[in-house]
């Protein structure tokens, strides 16, 4: 079947890179793609948030499936304009991307359905914020309601810190609209996982585990970006912790979409939080993360067309997936500056050099200026490794990454290393 994979970014390169590699696709097509993804799809430069000149893609091209990468174009409701013409859409519509489309929906939708999450309130008024702050104290979290990349998440250390990020958002400075509405949480302590599920009406089947790294330095310090870095499996995600997590967060919030006639179709992603309180719930997406499908593609061993074809077609029930054993991981390279300001139009060189060293590089915020590769936006490559160990897999990608040659290039030099102190190396 023919594939047409809307979005241009990391998680979208993984994605055309497996469905090139299922027996099922005879042709991929990716809009608009990027100077990575060509070599695993054709690439036609329609944006992803061109709703209209998507849909004309989509005729032209009479794709059998459908498969939505990014939240802008879910909650933009192209997956409910390509249902109404008949098209088999991977991705949820409108109504249900609203639970990553508005954070206070979101936990207002959780406190509903008995998801357990932290403690929070939703604020439009900057002094009631900063009353609702000084009262909780620090450290305390804010969050832009609206979608900011995954920049709109901060873990304030102190009081002043909380006031300054809230008032920064309701202002309209720092995230515009997305930030017209702030939701204040108490801050969770614990370890951090991502518990990515494919759902298709009734039926949701877990994704393997994966652990993402938010923050822009090593030993998790400095600001929230959209993801430094993450691999798979997390040992910290138990089969017994994966069935709790189905059951008191993934299904209870499926059915209340469902109860408010919102039917999802799509990849549920619930960002965890292990607490000496249990399980909590920090976020949910309704697209696979980036940096996590990286690691999680290189992992499947399943026909990922054949996959979300059924998903889409809603016959994924009796659907089992199967995984290597092995351990992947994904080193994220930004730009210099990220996720603040950055120069871009830097010419990006050994991309060659880092694959043939045994990884697989997925572009995200690349072009191609002149015939060579340059940086275009904060998040710019994923260099991805995968070995019977986590430490193993770490080491290839750090090795293979020695032969970048990019100045303005930054990566964390620590990604995966929970799970090598777990195993002792």
């Amino acid at each position: 079947m023919k594939v047409l994979v809307v979005g241009g970014g990391g998680r979208e390169h993984a994605l055309c890179w497996k469905l090139k590699r299922s027996a099922s696709v005879t042709e991929v097509v990716c809009a608009p793609g990027n100077p990575g993804i060509v070599q695993d799809a054709r690439c036609v430069n329609v944006g992803a948030e061109d709703i209209d000149g998507l849909m004309t893609l989509a005729r032209d091209e009479k794709p059998r499936l459908v498969v939505i990468g990014p939240e802008v174009a879910l909650v933009k409701g192209l997956a409910n304009q390509l249902r109404a013409e008949g098209f088999a859409v991977y991705g949820p519509d409108a109504a249900a991307a609203e639970l990553e489309g508005s954070k206070s929906f979101s936990k207002d939708l959780m406190h509903e359905a008995g998801v357990p999450t932290a403690k929070f309130e939703t604020h439009t008024d900057p002094d009631k914020a900063e009353a609702l702050i000084r009262a909780w104290g620090a450290p305390i979290v804010v969050k832009a309601s609206g979608l900011a990349a995954g920049k709109g998440v901060i873990v304030a250390q102190s009081i002043e810190e909380a006031v300054g990020a809230a008032r920064d958002m309701l202002s309209g400075n720092a995230f515009g609209d997305a930030g017209s509405q702030v939701v204040i949480e108490e801050f969770l302590a614990g370890e951090e996982a991502s518990c990515l599920f494919l759902v298709s009406g009734d039926t949701i089947l877990p994704l393997a585990s994966s652990q993402d790294h938010k923050a822009l330095l090593d030993d998790d310090l400095g600001p929230n970006t959209g993801g430094m870095g993450a691999y798979s499996p997390a040992p910290c995600i138990s089969p017994a912790i994966e069935q709790e997590v189905l059951k008191s967060i993934a299904r209870p919030i499926i059915a209340a979409l469902k109860a408010r006639g919102a039917e999802f179709i799509g990849t549920l992603y619930a960002g965890i939080m292990l607490t000496a309180n249990g399980l909590k719930t920090l976020e949910f997406n309704v697209r696979f993360g980036d940096p996590e499908c990286q690691p999680l593609m290189y992992r499947l061993q399943s026909d990922l067309g054949e996959v979300l074809l059924a998903a889409a077609e809603k016959r994924l029930d009796g659907v089992e997936l199967e995984w290597d054993e092995r351990k992947a991981l994904c080193v994220v390279v930004v730009s210099d500056g990220y996720p603040t300001d950055f120069e871009k139009g830097q010419v990006i060189g050994g991309l060659d050099a880092v694959e043939a060293a045994g990884t697989t590089v997925f572009h995200a915020g690349t072009a191609e200026q002149d015939g060579v590769i340059v940086n275009n936006g904060g998040r710019v490559l994923g260099v991805t490794a995968l070995a019977d160990t986590v430490a193993e897999a770490q080491s290839l990608a750090y090795d293979a990454l020695e032969n970048l040659n990019w100045q303005g290039g930054f990566y964390r030099k620590d990604i995966g290393y929970r799970a090598v102190q777990r195993e002792g190396v």
